[in-house]
C-alpha cells in the first residue's frame, strides 16, 4: 500500500485511478479534436488545452471517489463498477456543464462534453476489464510470511482471500508447540534459517502474529529479516492499514501510546480544519435555507409539533451541546426514555422516513458547525444517556471525544447504521481510526464518499 498523508492506499488503487487521469485526458482532447472538425475550427496548440483537460479529468475522477468507484465492491464487481462509472461521469459532467454556464465560460461546450462522456464510459469500462484482470492476480499482490499459526494467522487468511485484498499469504511459521489453527503451517524448529526461508519465499513483509503473551518474541529473527531490507509489522497494525479501522480485540495501551499518530491537535491542521468549517457552513446554510425552510413546512404540515428539535450530545473532551436538527419522528417518541433507532421505526413519520433517507434533517447541523460545537467530519455525537453506557461496555470509547463530532465521518462511510452495543463497537474501530490518522486529505476523501452515502441511501435508517 502506499502511505498519503498517513491514510493508506492500495497499489491497485493508484495504478487504476492514474490511468483513469489519463484516459479521461485523452477523451477530452479526442472529443475536442472531433468537434474542431466538424465544425471547421483550427485545433491551435496543445499546451493550450492542458488546462482545460486537466480540469475535466480531475472533476471526473473527484466524481467516480465520491460515488465509490475505487470502493471495494466495485473492484470486486465489474456490473456494480460500471453501474457507478456511469453516475459518477453524468454528475461530472452535469457539474463541468453548470460551471461553464455561471462563469460564461467556453472551455467544456455541451457538444464536447457529449462526446467526452460517451468516450470515457466505454475508455473507462475497458480499462477495468483489461487492467482488472492482473491486478487480481499474485503479481500485484504483497507477498506475506505470517510468524504464527493459531486465531490471529486464520484473521489474516480470511482478510488475505477477499478479492479486494492487496496481499497474498505465502506461508504460515508456527512458533510455539501448541496444537496450530492454521495446520499448514511449518514449525519453526523445521526451519534451518529462517532469514534464508524468507529470501527463498520472495517475501516482501513479515506479519508477527503471535497469540497474547504465549511466546517470547523472536527479536533475533525479526532483527535479521528487517536488515535484509523485508518488512517486518505486527498484527494490529497490518490490520489498522488493511482495514482502515483500530482492531480492539488486539490493541493495548502501549500500542495506542507508542504507535504513529493522534495528531489532530497540531496548530495548522486543527486552524485549517475550523477555516474549512466555518466557510462551508456559511455556504451550506446560504444554498440550502430554502430546501430547510421547505421541509420545516412539510414536517409541521405532517405531523403536530415543532419543525425543529434540539437534543443533548456529547462533543469534544465530553462536553455536551445541543444538535439542532429537523424533526423525524413523532413528538412522544421518547415518552418510555432515550432508546436507539430501529429500522422501520413506527416512531418516524411519513415525511421523517424520506427525510432521514436523503440525510434532509441533518442540514441544520451546519449551524451547531459555524458555531464551532461540532466539525463537517468527525465521530458522531452520541446522547448522554447512550455514552454512559457505552464507556462502561467498551474500551477507549472516551477516546473518540479527543477529537471534534462530525455531520459525517469515517465510520458513517464504511458502517451501515448503528443502533446497538456490537454495531457502536464496530464504530468505534473506524473512529479511532480516524482520531489516530486524521488528516486534512482523509477529511476531503470523507466529504467526497458521503455523497455516496447520500445518493445510495447507505446506513440510513
Amino acid at each position: 500500500m502506499i502511505r498519503l498523508f498517513k491514510h493508506y492506499i492500495p497499489h491497485a488503487v493508484v495504478l487504476l485511478w492514474l490511468v483513469d487521469v489519463l484516459l479521461l485526458t485523452a477523451t477530452n482532447e479526442v472529443s475536442w479534436r472531433l468537434r474542431a472538425g466538424q465544425i471547421g475550427m483550427a485545433l491551435g496548440d496543445l499546451g493550450d488545452r492542458l488546462g482545460i483537460h486537466a480540469g475535466f479529468a480531475l472533476v471526473l475522477s473527484l466524481s467516480m471517489v465520491a460515488v465509490g468507484v475505487y470502493g471495494a465492491e466495485a473492484l470486486r464487481s465489474m456490473r456494480f463498477a460500471a453501474a457507478r462509472l456511469l453516475v459518477a461521469i453524468s454528475l461530472g459532467v452535469i457539474v463541468l456543464a453548470l460551471l461553464d454556464f455561471l462563469f460564461a465560460a467556453e472551455n467544456f461546450w455541451r457538444s464536447t462534453l457529449a462526446y467526452s462522456m460517451g468516450l470515457a464510459i466505454v475508455l473507462l469500462v475497458a480499462n477495468r476489464l483489461i487492467l482488472g484482470a492482473f491486478l487480481g492476480t499474485a503479481a500485484f499482490r504483497r507477498r506475506v510470511l505470517v510468524l504464527g499459526a493459531g486465531h490471529r494467522a486464520q484473521r489474516l487468511r480470511d482478510l488475505a482471500e477477499r478479492p479486494e485484498s492487496g496481499f497474498t499469504i505465502v506461508g504460515y511459521v508456527a512458533m510455539s508447540d501448541g496444537e496450530p489453527v492454521v495446520e499448514e503451517a511449518i514449525a519453526r524448529g523445521a526451519i534451518a534459517n529462517l532469514t534464508r526461508f524468507v529470501d527463498n519465499l520472495g517475501v516482501t513483509e513479515v506479519v508477527l502474529a503471535l497469540e497474547e503473551r504465549r511466546n517470547a518474541l523472536p527479536l533475533k529473527d525479526l532483527l535479521r529479516i528487517k536488515t535484509t531490507g523485508v518488512h517486518v509489522n505486527e498484527f494490529s497494525s497490518f490490520l489498522e492499514r488493511e482495514t482502515g479501522r483500530v482492531d480492539l480485540d488486539t490493541v493495548n495501551p502501549s500500542w495506542l501510546i507508542f504507535s504513529d499518530g493522534f495528531s489532530s491537535g497540531r496548530m495548522v491542521s486543527s486552524a485549517a480544519k475550523r477555516l474549512f468549517d466555518i466557510v462551508a457552513s456559511a455556504l451550506a446554510l446560504c444554498v440550502t435555507a430554502p430546501i430547510i425552510l421547505l421541509f420545516a413546512l412539510l414536517v409541521k404540515i405532517d405531523s403536530r409539533g415543532p419543525a425543529f428539535y434540539r437534543q443533548e450530545r456529547v462533543g469534544l473532551f465530553g462536553q455536551s451541546f445541543d444538535v439542532i436538527k429537523l424533526r423525524s419522528m413523532r413528538t412522544d417518541a421518547e415518552a418510555a426514555g432515550a432508546q436507539w433507532a430501529a429500522e422501520d421505526d413506527p416512531r418516524v413519520t411519513r415525511i421523517g422516513r424520506f427525510i432521514r433517507k436523503v440525510r434532509i434533517d441533518e442540514l441544520p447541523q451546519a449551524w451547531t458547525v459555524l458555531k464551532g460545537e461540532m466539525s463537517f467530519v468527525g465521530p458522531r455525537p452520541e446522547r448522554p444517556q447512550f455514552v454512559a453506557e457505552l464507556e462502561e461496555e467498551l474500551r477507549y470509547y472516551a477516546e473518540r471525544h479527543m477529537v471534534k463530532p462530525g455531520i459525517t465521518g469515517w465510520a458513517q462511510i464504511n458502517y451501515p447504521y448503528g443502533a446497538s452495543i456490537d454495531d457502536s463497537r464496530n464504530k468505534l474501530e473506524y473512529d479511532l481510526y480516524y482520531a489516530k490518522n486524521y488528516t486534512p486529505f482523509l477529511d476531503l476523501l470523507i466529504i467526497l464518499q458521503t455523497l455516496r452515502v447520500v445518493l445510495w441511501s447507505e446506513g440510513a435508517r
